[in-house]
């Protein structure tokens, strides 16, 4: 079954369970077009071809948003790729006057569990002090027909290069988010997915990108000023005394911070969304290698992109103070920990770990 054809079936599908009958008659457009489904929009006078109608009745989606925002609520909903254990209905939410929410709609027991965890997320860093990264609020969480419903701010995707400064200082402040009731086990990893292109290069001098090679990297064992304040080392100086090593400390990690889901504010702060895999109780650098890795993934099949990863984690890890030994650990530790999830999940979109992993594994066995 091709691509189009495939999401045209969870199209029909999704459509059943957010529009049921009965109800009038609503005209629907998918864009581009049949052949590329990837948005379903009401329909405008000046659409192509590529209609569809759905029930707009009583007991539809739209009329318990309606409901919930109070006001009459129209929704786009995108047409998601098949084979993808956290598949899960989008729509964005508009008013007369413009979007209004991003809803997410959890329709499985995993889908339902991630929305549930990124409301709980959310709700955690409403609470907590942020300067470089922006997330969603959240406008509602509750159920509809037993599914889940979560709506958030919506926040605007701007296409542009990422300065690395910006991206190593969002991970950073990422790493230092306090667990508070959010499990330390987020729900399983998410599969590579299509999106924006990967960040640029640098922004201020000194600060590399995350996998870019640039002169001045610093040598193994000697940190970067990102890195000072996660491992306790003093501005100018060496770690104090009563710091622990790595192996003692563990850390938060946003669990999918791609280029596709993240983007630059207008105030040059980092807009992140897709918390459903926030979790705690990691090593340092999951977020950064993770990037890395969705990024290689684009270029390469899976068995290249790890080896890549760990090829270069000294230079996805230096700005966060890692030696050369602790970024191969940590990118191992890293690619163990995606493929036990996928496992968890009873998916494996990688395919099978004993072809990507394993042998990279096996040949670094002397750090595990």
């Amino acid at each position: 079954m091709n691509d189009a054809r495939a999401r045209l079936r969870y199209l029909d599908q999704t459509l059943d369970l957010l529009f049921p009958g009965p109800g009038d008659p609503s005209p629907y457009t998918l864009l581009p077009h049949r052949l590329l489904p990837r948005r379903l929009v009401p329909r405008a006078w000046w659409h192509p071809g590529g209609r569809v109608t759905v029930s707009s009745g009583r007991d539809g989606i739209e009329s318990h948003l309606s409901e919930v925002f109070g006001t009459a609520v129209r929704v786009t909903l995108r047409v998601r790729p098949a084979r993808r254990a956290n598949r899960k209905p989008i729509l964005e939410a508009r008013a007369a006057d413009g979007p209004i929410a991003f809803v997410k709609i959890g329709d499985t027991d995993l889908t339902r569990e991630l929305v549930s965890h990124e409301a709980r997320t959310l709700g955690l860093l409403a609470g907590v002090p942020l300067k470089t990264v922006v997330p969603p609020a959240v406008l509602h969480h509750g159920t509809w027909r037993g599914l889940s419903v979560l709506a958030l701010t919506p926040l605007p995707v701007r296409r542009g290069r990422i300065p690395g400064d910006v991206l190593v200082d969002a991970i950073d402040e990422i790493a230092r988010i306090p667990g508070g009731d959010v499990p330390d086990r987020a729900p399983a990893a998410s599969d590579p997915a299509s999106g924006d292109p990967p960040p640029g290069k640098t922004a201020r001098a000194g600060r590399p990108s995350l996998g870019t090679p640039v002169a001045g990297d610093p040598p193994p064992g000697k940190p970067a000023r990102a890195g000072h304040a996660l491992l306790g080392v003093p501005a100018g100086g060496s770690p104090a005394p009563e710091s622990r090593g790595l192996e003692e400390r563990s850390f938060s990690w946003h669990g999918d911070l791609t280029p596709w889901n993240i983007s630059r504010g207008p105030d040059g702060r980092l807009l992140v969304w897709d918390w459903e895999r926030f979790g705690t109780g990691v090593p340092l650098g999951f977020d950064a290698v993770h990037h890395f890795f969705q990024r290689a993934l684009r270029r390469a099949d899976p068995a290249t992109a790890a080896r890549a990863c760990v090829a270069r984690s000294l230079r996805i890890l230096a700005p966060f103070g890692l030696s050369a030994a602790e970024s191969r650990l940590t990118t191992l530790r890293y690619l163990i920990a995606l493929a036990d999830r996928h496992a968890a999940d009873g998916h494996a979109p990688l395919g099978p770990p004993e072809l990507w992993l394993t042998p990279l594994a096996d040949s670094q066995e002397t750090l595990l």
